[in-house]
């Protein structure tokens, strides 16, 4: 296996390190890992003035796997978008063709009492929300801001093939056909063209997989039912723009989005694995970010991309110890509880493995 490690920017390096121990437990009990580290993002711009440098791009090609941080940071925000930390991520996205986005959102039942919502409304939650990856506005064209100041207009454009949202729905599909068979399907087909044809295209495609149960909700309507009753859900799939949102907001039914792992594969399962939550530059360098989402993003990859469902089960077990021990960052701690550093809360997990 070889894995293209890229800390990034912010936390990013903090929580990385904390998955590298967990890989090193791998390794030493046998699995044959290969790693190498390129810089991206905000990091990569101060080295070689290009977020996504040629050599991190060829690294994430010529891997099985990539490891991926987060980038960005206020120091960044003012420089031209095309060498803007974040066009790193979207570079690889568009560059890999990882156009399959999986958020899972699972309430521990540890931290059952950590969401912001009731106990009973989120304990036992199991979500998978699928996001498609490379169309949508984040890459429509025409995209602009024009015009003189006091007349300034600003354009973005959804845009989506038959093709892209095919092959997101047969992975919504598949993926709901391997948990309780229930599908749905989140557009705004009720204002806009884009979303009728992908709502068109869903049910189109639904005789395809007669076991699996399939649903449509008004992205609106998904947003409020989110936090109305999320155990209604069991697989969401939804466009760039609209995935996006909804899977930040499921991140805090869990109790913190620092605890949410996720997975963007291509058509092979060749994949790459962060953590849903940004740089958190407030937070860089002081210890208290939480390394789970980082680490769980390691078990999507041992199961997602290497098949290695008991790996991948190994490491989420020694999670969950983590979790029952009592050790807790500051996101998801309650009052009076006592704070774990980032490496304190990754030394947990080694020590459960």
């Amino acid at each position: 296996m070889k894995i293209a490690i890229m800390a990034g920017d912010g936390i990013g390096p903090e929580i990385m390190a904390e998955a590298l121990k967990v890989l090193d437990v791998l390794r030493r009990d046998g699995l044959k890992i290969e790693t190498e580290s390129a810089l991206i993002g905000g990091a990569a711009f101060d080295a070689h003035g290009h977020p996504l440098p040629t050599a991190t791009l060829k690294l994430a090609q010529d891997a099985d796997a990539v490891l991926f941080g987060s980038v960005g940071g206020p120091k960044y925000d003012t420089l031209p978008r095309e060498h803007r930390p974040e066009k790193a991520i979207l570079g690889l996205r568009k560059e890999c063709d990882f156009f399959a986005n999986l958020r899972p959102a699972i309430v521990f039942p540890e931290l059952a009492d950590a969401s912001s919502l009731r106990p009973e409304i989120v304990a036992g939650l199991d979500l998978m929300i699928i996001r498609e990856l490379t169309g949508d506005i984040y890459f429509g064209e025409p995209r602009s801001i024009s015009g003189e100041k006091g007349n300034r207009v600003g354009i973005n454009t959804m845009h989506y093939t038959e093709a892209q949202i095919r092959r997101i729905l047969h992975v919504g599909f598949q993926t709901a056909r391997q948990r309780n068979k229930r599908l749905c399907s989140i557009d705004k087909m009720n204002v806009l063209e884009a979303m009728q044809l992908w709502r068109d295209i869903a049910i189109e495609i639904a005789p395809e997989y007669p076991d699996v149960e399939l649903t449509h909700m008004l992205v609106d309507n998904a947003a409020m039912q989110l936090v109305r009753n999320p155990k209604q859900f069991d697989v969401m799939v939804a466009g760039n723009m609209f995935g996006d949102i909804l899977s930040d907001e499921a991140s805090m039914l869990t109790g913190s989005i620092g605890m949410l792992p996720s997975a963007s594969l291509d058509a092979n399962a060749k994949g790459l694995y962060e953590p849903i939550h940004g740089s958190a530059p407030d937070i860089a360098g002081r210890g208290l970010a939480n390394p789970l989402a980082q680490i769980l993003s390691l078990a999507m990859m041992m199961r997602y991309t290497f098949n290695l469902a008991d790996v991948a089960m190994r490491i989420e077990v020694a999670v969950r110890k983590a979790l029952a021990s009592g050790m807790r960052t500051g996101d998801i701690a309650k009052r009076g509880e006592v704070m774990c550093s980032t490496s304190e809360m990754g030394a947990a997990v080694v020590t459960g493995m």
